[in-house]
């Protein structure tokens, strides 16, 4: 092994014979990723038995000077027992875990092979949903519009999906008017503009006119992330460039048979064709807007109303995934875990690059950004109404629009604090909150004043 070709890209340097190289083999590498699952599993059961057994003596003894006076005279173990013959705290600890019985155990979520929808996939590999009772099939799917009427027919009982796409059901864009929810953000982050390499000198978006630009689809932060962009430069993106709506898988093979200039894509796709070398990263869409929502976990208000017990155990799975997903200590093994042909389908490297935030630009360069892609599942209403505010500038939207209710009804905060609470999450005291996109201040209070503020748009 010492002396094979270090400049060989087939080549697998260090001693091991795993990927990591801290393994004799794949199969012992495995091993140890099961190990360390059934780790954080087991300190997440002690962090639950703890709960349970700290609320049981604080019943039993209010006044905490008679707790102790009473563990001194007796000891730890007698303790225990004594209470545990009258209260059985694991009977009570498995009965807090599982909270109320699931309607339905049984369910397919579906999914697009995006690093964007890392906690849902995640979450089958790692044991999040098992942990909840629950037996979900997770389901790579071609495309949003098919992740959309899937759903719809109840082929999918919940699904990835862009945040705009429950809005845009909702209000039956593009689309009869279902009502659907949102009640957790899967990832913040996470896209990028990538331009085709032979474009590497125009780094300037003035001088894209004639472009042509594929989005992942026409309801997407994708797709007003980059006419945002587009506009402030002074384009308009219905006039002096085109925008297509390319499936991610497709987007790579499409750059690098000429087919488009360009995409705004959500990653791995972006690093992905710098990796065949194919594009280049030419901006992060956190330099747009830091902290962006941009997929989320999504179901129907039947599924939600229908099913409490089952959704509420789904998205539980979900936000504890996204809290485990949100600690940069823990990427490097949900790479591991994502990246084969059943999920995402790339080399380990590239989905690392994306979670990490360490990665090549396609221009020579490694750049450090940690927090590339994040993870916090709070659905602020102020995101919803950014959003609607988009669809009514580009033409989607028409007519008056109730900007809050819709973004009440749609993004569940309610649902969302109670859950992040539980997995150890902070969540904030607000629903709403103003934001900067490229530098301009977004107010949720005056959504109507901020689309008329925009020299480019439909409206």
């Amino acid at each position: 092994m010492s002396f094979d070709n270090p400049f060989d890209a087939k080549t697998k340097l260090g001693h091991g014979g795993c990927s990591c190289g801290h393994h004799a083999s794949d199969a012992e590498h495995q091993k140890a990723i099961e190990a360390d699952n059934r780790a954080v599993a087991r300190d997440e059961d002690l962090r639950l038995s703890r709960i349970v057994e700290s609320a049981v003596v604080r019943a039993l003894f209010p006044e905490d000077a008679t707790r102790r006076a009473f563990l001194r005279a007796v000891g730890t173990g007698t303790a225990a027992a004594a209470i545990a013959q009258f209260l059985p705290l694991g009977a009570i600890t498995d009965a807090f875990a599982q909270g109320a019985t699931p309607e339905k155990k049984d369910l397919k979520v579906g999914f697009i092979p995006i690093t964007c929808a890392t906690p849902i996939i995640m979450a089958h590999p790692m044991g999040f949903y098992s942990k909840q009772g629950l037996n979900v099939e997770v389901v790579k799917t071609a495309g949003w519009a098919v992740i959309r009427d899937k759903t719809l027919n109840k082929e999918y009982d919940a699904a990835h999906m862009l945040s705009p796409m429950p809005l845009a059901i909702t209000l039956g864009v593009g689309s009869n008017p279902i009502p659907y929810t949102m009640p957790a953000v899967e990832n913040i982050n996470g896209q990028a503009i990538t331009l085709s390499i032979k474009h590497k000198d125009k780094r300037n978006p003035k001088d894209w006119k004639g472009f042509k630009f594929a989005v992942p689809f026409d309801y997407s932060m994708h797709n007003y992330l980059l006419r945002y962009y587009l506009a402030e430069a002074g384009l308009d993106p219905d006039k002096d460039v085109q925008i297509r709506s390319v499936p991610p898988p497709e987007m790579v093979a499409n750059l690098r048979a000429d087919n488009i200039d360009g995409f705004l894509a959500p990653d791995p796709v972006n690093q992905r064709a710098v990796f065949d070398g194919a594009g280049f990263i030419h901006i992060l869409s956190k330099e747009i807007w830091d902290g962006h929502p941009c997929c989320a976990f999504a179901a129907s208000k039947e599924f939600v109303t229908q099913m409490p017990n089952t959704y509420s155990a789904l998205l539980k799975a979900i936000i504890e995934a996204t809290a485990f997903a949100s600690k940069q200590e823990n990427r490097k093994q949900i790479a591991e875990a994502i990246a084969p042909a059943n999920y995402l389908n790339q080399p380990p490297t590239v989905v690392e690059q994306v979670l990490t935030g360490t990665y090549a630009d396609g221009l020579g360069n490694i750049v450090k950004a940690s927090n590339r892609i994040d993870f916090d599942p709070f659905p602020w209403e102020s995101f919803a109404i950014w959003i609607m505010t988009q669809m009514k500038r580009w033409g989607q939207l028409k007519g008056d629009v109730d900007y809050k209710a819709i973004a009440k009804q749609v993004f569940l905060a309610t649902d969302a604090t109670k859950l992040m609470k539980e997995a150890g999450l902070t969540p904030p005291d607000s629903t709403t909150k103003k934001f900067k996109v490229m530098g301009k201040e977004f107010d949720p209070e005056k959504p109507e004043e901020y689309i008329a503020s925009f020299a480019i748009k439909r409206v």
